[in-house]
């Protein structure tokens, strides 16, 4: 048992091809160059004008260190709602609270290799959400962030794939996350 000192080490979800439990490894040890297929989730938050929240992940990351992507992600504990999983990350993460959760990828998955070699290989189901404050993000995780039109996103990742992480590009061009952030909406 840990004691108040030494907290639990976070744990993931295994998950065999068909996205079923089969146990569960400490988030440190399981991105590796051979990672398991694991539970997490992906979630952009929108704030009242209608903007993304994008963020640039710590330079001290283990994958993809400095990469633009999505507002943020995270790895659902055993037996830990989706919706809860969110919210505890946001707060976590962003330091953000957020609201109006919205699953509009229920059945993304994704498999990509970084620069290191280090391999992501989750089930993903993808989120929207409303901000319900202003980030203030840890510098362990964020190096920056920043407010975009989800439609000069799209374009963006389409024409720079190699400055976002793999999952935003994949992810932004599924017409229903476009259909969620409202992408073109204000277009004449």
């Amino acid at each position: 048992m840990p004691t108040p000192a030494e907290p639990a080490a976070e744990q993931v979800v295994l998950l065999d091809p068909h996205h079923q439990p089969i146990g569960t490894a400490p988030k440190a040890n399981v991105h590796t160059t051979d990672t398991p297929l694991h539970l997490a989730f992906s979630c952009w938050v929108v704030n009242d004008d209608g903007q993304v929240l994008l963020t640039r992940r710590a330079l001290s990351k283990k994958t993809w260190p400095g990469v633009w992507t999505n507002s943020f992600c995270g790895h659902p504990g055993p037996g830990e709602d989706f919706q809860d999983a969110i919210t505890r990350r946001a707060a976590q993460e962003l330091g953000m609270e957020i609201t109006n959760l919205q699953e509009v990828l229920p059945d993304f998955a994704y498999r990509a290799v970084d620069a290191s070699g280090v391999v992501e290989n989750e089930f993903c189901p993808v989120w929207v959400a409303q901000a319900a404050s202003q980030p203030r993000p840890q510098a362990s995780e964020i190096a920056e962030f920043t407010w975009v039109d989800p439609a000069d996103l799209l374009v963006a990742s389409r024409g720079l794939a190699r400055v976002f992480s793999p999952w935003l590009v994949e992810e932004i061009a599924e017409p229903p996350l476009q259909d969620a952030l409202a992408v073109g909406s204000s277009e004449a």
